[in-house]
């Protein structure tokens, strides 16, 4: 992220299709005060508090688990049919400290692993470096993480005395690779991590911006294998900086995971802004629970900027048969497969002599893998950015190609 920035402020001039951040022609500050409003008045009416009681909820601390968990819950049975009890829910600085109160929670002593496909989401591995969790790759395929690789990995891990705790996976519109998991998948997985006594850690930052939707690992879920890692990032508002963990496992003291995650962000963050919140809540109130609702022109924007790209990498790639791409059906990114090394170093002659970015496939792999693959992204561009993006990125490819 750093190279990046570096670059964008070196060659503004230069089309950046590797930020994965949401399309902006929808912000409006407006909404800020209406969400706002929203929940406020929702505090009034449905919790039936005075005007201390609302200012209190607004200007002082909170509680650590959150003060919007049973709006999340509400939302969650919404959209994706997941059944999840308000105490089960805690609302974290975003699913980045999701992600570190589960590790840390889970990490007793050195025999503990996290498994997860190869390539990653960086912020994971970060989470995972920060609480000294090894990790170990599971082979990722066309259909997401592969089930029977993660069988192997368990038992090899077994074998070496280790302990694995969670297989971290994006069953939808992974990033960074875009590739999503079919039905079938997801119950074959479901089984391997009951049969085997692991948590599933699903990510779902991008669910919703499929043509196709698919039930979520947590809603599939029948023996509590599954913690859920929610973001409001993609579908509420970034800046807001909220997510969320579902941990509903039972823990040996009677209590929920839930809790101990509680425990530890208290002594982490605290607790999550609570005008952070209402203005997630405002949100959700606003357009009855449902993200899907209220992200309408989103999809719409998504769908249409992935076929387009899509498209634009036919027209000026088609014709070569060393290069490749896949084609998912939603979410944000693409991997596109170069004959020759996409590093760090062919990032920034894109930058300045062809005028375009992407990111390095690279950094994903931990700098073990993924040197001929480059991630797009299209989620923030316009169409007409992505026709003139991908013209500049083939220039560069084709001038590459023996």
């Amino acid at each position: 992220m750093n190279l990046l920035n570096e670059l964008i402020d070196e060659y503004p001039h230069a089309i950046s299709m590797a930020a994965g951040r949401p399309y902006e022609e929808f912000f409006d500050i407006r909404l800020i005060h209406d969400y706002l409003d929203a929940y406020c008045d929702h505090l009034r009416h449905d919790r039936k508090l005075d005007e201390a009681g609302v200012t209190r909820t607004l200007f002082q601390y909170g509680t650590t688990k959150g003060v919007i968990a049973g709006l999340i819950a509400r939302n969650l049975a919404e959209d994706e049919s997941i059944d999840a009890a308000p105490e089960s829910v805690v609302v974290t600085v975003g699913a980045q400290e999701a992600m570190f109160l589960v590790l840390r929670a889970l990490r007793a002593d050195e025999r503990d692993v996290l498994l997860a496909p190869a390539p990653a989401y960086v912020g994971l591995t970060g989470a995972a470096l920060l609480t000294d969790t090894p990790v170990r790759p599971v082979r990722s395929t066309e259909n997401g993480i592969d089930p029977d690789d993660l069988v192997l990995q368990l038992k090899r891990a077994g074998e070496q005395g280790k302990r694995v705790r969670a297989c971290y996976v994006t069953p939808d519109f992974a990033n960074p690779t875009g590739t999503s998991m079919d039905l079938p998948a997801r119950h074959r997985l479901l089984d391997v991590a009951e049969a085997y006594g692991i948590l599933l850690l699903e990510d779902n930052a991008y669910g919703l911006f499929g043509t196709e939707r698919l039930p979520t690992l947590k809603s599939l879920d029948r023996s509590r294998s599954v913690v859920y890692l929610g973001s409001f990032a993609k579908t509420g508002m970034p800046g807001a900086r909220v997510g969320y963990a579902i941990a509903d496992q039972r823990m040996p003291d009677g209590g929920l995971l839930a809790d101990h995650l509680s425990k530890l962000k208290g002594m982490l963050t605290v607790n999550t802004s609570p005008i952070a919140q209402a203005v997630i809540a405002g949100k959700l109130l606003r357009n009855d629970y449902s993200l899907i609702k209220a992200n309408a022109r989103e999809i719409a924007v998504y769908q249409c900027n992935l076929r387009h790209t899509l498209d634009a990498l036919a027209r000026r790639l088609g014709t070569c048969p060393e290069v490749s791409w896949n084609t998912p059906t939603g979410g944000f990114f693409i991997t596109v497969t170069v004959p020759f090394t996409a590093d760090d170093g062919l990032l920034e002659h894109a930058a300045r002599d062809h005028g375009v970015l992407f990111t390095p496939m690279h950094h994903f792999y931990g700098g073990k893998g993924g040197f001929n693959q480059l991630r797009l992204s299209v989620s923030l561009l316009t169409p007409e950015l992505i026709e003139e993006g991908v013209t500049r990125l083939a220039a560069l490819i084709t001038a590459r190609l023996p």
